[in-house]
């Protein structure tokens, strides 16, 4: 049974990311398309599938690369920021003859301790499927603790390689937000415990009017 090809625009929403992104892929040679007589894109489903890190392509070479980018809001990925650094991050993989296996990327704060692409990617290292990590900054991975990431990526011989040392200061703003929605989590969940419990006392004082 032949699989689907995808136009350039079903693979832009199946893999999450810009039409202008698939474009620099091609010619970059991350991505390459097949193209039709008439010019036109279309992306196989091996590949699409390859890219969103739903499937190992070879499962006896562990030579393989993962890059991981993260971006906290919706409005930094409409604005480009994740596609931006998916494309730094290939690039770079690109110039130092890296061969990227495994793409992962998602919106969310870097303080979340489950995020569904992060437990892909350790899914992958536990499985010794991958040998090298690559992020732009260490706090794409992890806000907080990057050393124990290391340590553990580490014990499965994984190197986590940081494609930039220094933090521009435009993510100080972003670790702003990260923490302020790390107080409102906690302040809604003690409020939450706290309204239940209010709940609870005043059903048991309600029961006790009703039997006198």
């Amino acid at each position: 049974m032949n699989k689907p090809l995808y136009s350039i625009g079903d693979a832009s929403k199946l893999l999450g990311v810009s039409i202008e992104t698939l474009r620099n892929w091609d010619k970059l040679g991350v991505l390459i398309p097949i193209k039709t007589v008439g010019g036109h894109r279309r992306y196989r489903q091996d590949d699409i599938d390859r890219f969103k890190g739903d499937k190992i392509l070879n499962e006896t070479n562990i030579n393989e690369v993962s890059i991981y980018c993260r971006v906290s809001s919706q409005d930094q990925k409409k604005s480009g920021d994740l596609d931006r650094q998916q494309s730094r991050l290939l690039k770079y993989c690109m110039d130092n003859d890296l061969k990227v296996t495994y793409i992962f990327d998602e919106v969310c704060s870097g303080m979340r301790p489950v995020r569904p692409k992060l437990k892909k990617l350790f899914t992958l290292i536990e499985q010794r499927k991958i040998n090298k990590v690559v992020v732009e900054y260490k706090d794409r991975l992890t806000r907080f603790m990057f050393d124990v990431f290391k340590r553990y990526f580490n014990s499965y011989g994984v190197e986590i390689i940081l494609v930039e040392r220094v933090l521009p200061k435009s993510f100080e703003n972003e670790l702003v937000e990260d923490m302020l929605s790390l107080l409102s989590s906690f302040s809604s969940r003690i409020y939450g415990k706290r309204s239940a419990e209010r709940r609870k006392l005043k059903k048991v004082e309600n029961d006790k009017t009703n039997e006198a």
